[in-house]
């Protein structure tokens, strides 16, 4: 009772809602954009993207039963292209982003934000402790979808290309790792830990929205100020 109370207070959380809803995705589909910006947005996702086969390993490691790190390699596999490393999803990243024009030093030379790095860090953090790191596991599947539509979005307006494989990965996987996802909540834990669990999908769903606010900020600024 208590991990399904859990599954649906996580999928429901004003915290995630609002990052999903982040007024950055509204401006990337209405307001005018450049290749310039774009590049910008495709920097910055490279680092949580580079870093998150790392941060998933580390979950392994920690792991205490072999069904859970079953579920969690499971989403690592497909991560890291299923046995194809052409497939893995930072090789796509690049395979996809540079024909369409975007410099490789662009896509993934850039330095961080300061709200990119903090995001890092908080995942490298979160992987010392099985309930941080499957709670930012967890805030990262429910809401990974939706921030990858949303880049791939902004890359499509810029560039009027129909097939993104990048994007299309996710698509493809995305209910496989909610599902292995799901199956790390199925832990006998007790409200004590589940409150834990839920404070720390909370704290990831934080520095993915300044994350968003930063490169908002950085990419529409100018456009404010002479809308002003």
């Amino acid at each position: 009772m208590l991990a399904r109370r859990l599954k649906e207070t996580l999928t429901n959380h004003p915290l995630r809602q609002q990052l999903v809803s982040h007024s950055f995705f509204d401006r990337i589909r209405t307001a005018p954009l450049s290749r310039g910006q774009v590049a910008t947005f495709l920097g910055q996702w490279w680092h949580p993207l580079h870093y998150f086969p790392v941060f998933l390993s580390r979950l392994i490691s920690i792991s205490p039963r072999v069904e859970l790190q079953t579920a969690v390699s499971k989403i690592l596999y497909q991560e890291l292209g299923e046995g194809d490393e052409r497939r893995a999803h930072e090789v796509l990243y690049l395979s996809t982003m540079t024909p369409l024009g975007f410099a490789k030093a662009e896509v993934s030379g850039a330095a961080p934000f300061p709200a990119t790095a903090r995001l890092v860090a908080a995942y490298a953090e979160s992987s010392a402790d099985l309930l941080a790191g499957l709670g930012f596991m967890y805030g990262t599947e429910v809401a990974d979808l939706a921030m990858v539509s949303g880049i791939g979005t902004a890359v499509r307006r810029v560039t009027g290309a129909a097939a993104l494989p990048w994007v299309d990965i996710h698509v493809e996987q995305e209910p496989e790792h909610v599902a292995r996802a799901n199956d790390s909540l199925g832990l006998d834990l007790s409200e004590t830990q589940e409150k834990a669990l839920l404070a720390s999908a909370e704290s990831m769903w934080r520095h993915w929205i300044a994350f968003f606010d930063a490169l908002e900020r950085a990419a529409f600024a100018s456009q404010a100020a002479t809308a002003s």
